[in-house]
Order: structure tokens, then sequence, then C-alpha cells
């Protein structure tokens, strides 16, 4: 168990928020022509729908998304439970399918660096909000779990959050109890995460650093909850954002998530 001071010292809210400029930029690079494009093509795939008769369109709020935060599990004196990760638009095609675009801050600008299938990232955060009001809704990828936390509440939003915390949830406290005990020893430096696991992606397919847009590449992803590693996530998007190719000619990746 952390010592209690370590643990008084928890917070509940984000470690960093994105402002309305962030969100009205984040969501123009995924309304843009080229992304519309890239989407197209990606509602496409498998003969889904007619690339031509795609006719992608933005539903809803962009939101921003947060995950687990390494300064949290390591037990760092004021750390937020949650860091900002990306920022997500709902895109929809005409056949109902829905994927989520994401958008990193690159140097000043804000771009998309992933499409992924599903609305998760939309449907816990109204959750989030019906559960706990003014609450940081965040993700424990290692476990594809989503919760929702306020003060020294944390609430589960779905069956891996409450098969970890249980229905009614868990203190703040006790539950950076059990993130310390579960992934301590795979921060990013351990030999854990030395070994090119993280987050179960293949890097022999990806670039340590972002390719410029006139050299289109594409990356290999597989499931998130296969992997112990805290940094998951962040192998997708972060600072470095290695999957921040243009769009305009790569197969945009998509991350496996349960129906």
């Amino acid at each position: 168990m952390l010592a209690g001071a370590t643990t008084a010292a928890a917070d509940s809210t984000p470690s960093a928020t994105a402002s309305a400029a962030d969100l009205a930029a984040a969501r123009k690079a995924a309304t843009a022509p080229a992304t519309v494009d890239t989407l197209s093509r990606f509602f496409a795939r498998d003969g889904a729908v007619a690339r031509s008769a795609a006719a992608p369109r933005a539903e809803g709020t962009t939101v921003p998304v947060y995950s687990l935060s390494p300064a949290f599990v390591a037990g760092k004196a004021g750390a937020s439970v949650a860091q900002l990760e990306f920022l997500a638009t709902q895109a929809v095609s005409s056949d109902g399918q829905k994927a989520s675009v994401w958008a990193a801050r690159q140097g000043s600008d804000w771009q998309v660096v992933n499409i992924a299938t599903g609305d998760d990232e939309f449907r816990y955060a109204q959750l989030g909000a019906s559960k706990l009001a003014g609450g940081t809704v965040f993700r424990e990828p290692q476990i594809d779990a989503w919760y929702v936390s306020k003060g020294a509440k944390v609430l589960p939003l779905d069956e891996d959050a409450v098969r970890a915390v249980g229905t009614k949830g868990t203190t703040l406290a006790a539950y950076r109890d059990r993130v310390r005990a579960a992934y301590a020893d795979k921060l990013p430096g351990s030999a854990y995460a030395k070994k090119g696991v993280a987050g179960g992606y293949d890097h022999s397919a990806q670039a340590a650093a972002p390719a410029p847009a006139t050299a289109p590449k594409t990356a290999t992803a597989t499931s998130e909850r296969d992997s112990g590693v805290l940094t998951a996530s962040s192998v997708a998007v972060g600072a470095g954002a290695v999957l921040a190719a243009s769009l305009c000619g790569v197969t945009a990746v998509r991350l496996r998530r349960r129906a």
C-alpha cells in the first residue's frame, strides 16, 4: 500500500485540459478535405460502402480524451489521475458506420494522427457526465477500462472497470494503490518497456519520428487489451505522435475494439 501522505496528494483533475481554441483547431483538422477523403476510404474498407457514397460527416462535439497518468502510477506528489492524450471528433458515414478521428498537437498545430473504429470516446464522455457531473472521464488502456473520477471517487463506466474496482467504484487512493501494484514496474524506462512491447504495437512498422507529408507510411496496431504497459495509448499519439504521417495518402490505423 502507498504511504498515507503520498496517497493524500493524488488529484482527480486532469493535468492539462483543452481550450476552446484547441477544440476548434482539432475539429478543423478532423473535417478538413484531406481527412474527409481518408474517412471515405476508411468507411469503404472491405466493401462496406462505396467510397464515392460514404459521405463522412462530423457529429456531436469534439471531446478531450484522457488516459491513466504514469506520474499518478509512480506516486508523484500532486499527480493527476489522468493526462490529456488527444482530442476526438466523431465521424459517421452514410450507412451509419462510426469512427473516432484523433487529433494531437504537433508543435503549434493540431493534426489528425489516427482514425479508430467505434464511438467509445463519445459514449463514455456522456455516461461519465451523467454518473458524476463535472468529473474526469479517462481510460486505463492496459485493460481497456473506462472510469470517471471526481474528488475522492472513481466510478466504473464499463464491464472492464467494474471487474477492476467493483460496481460501486472505489476511492482515488485505493485506485492508485491498485494501478501502482499493477503497473509500477512497467513505467517508461523500465525493463518491461525496453523490451519494445509497449501497447502491443508492432514497432518495426513505425518510425521514431513523424514522417514528412510527402512520404506516406502505414503502421500496424494490435489490441491494447493484451498489454500491461502503462503507455499503451501514448504509443499511438502523444508528444512524439509516431503516427502523424499525412493522412492524405495512407490507410488510417484501426484499433481493435470490442463490439
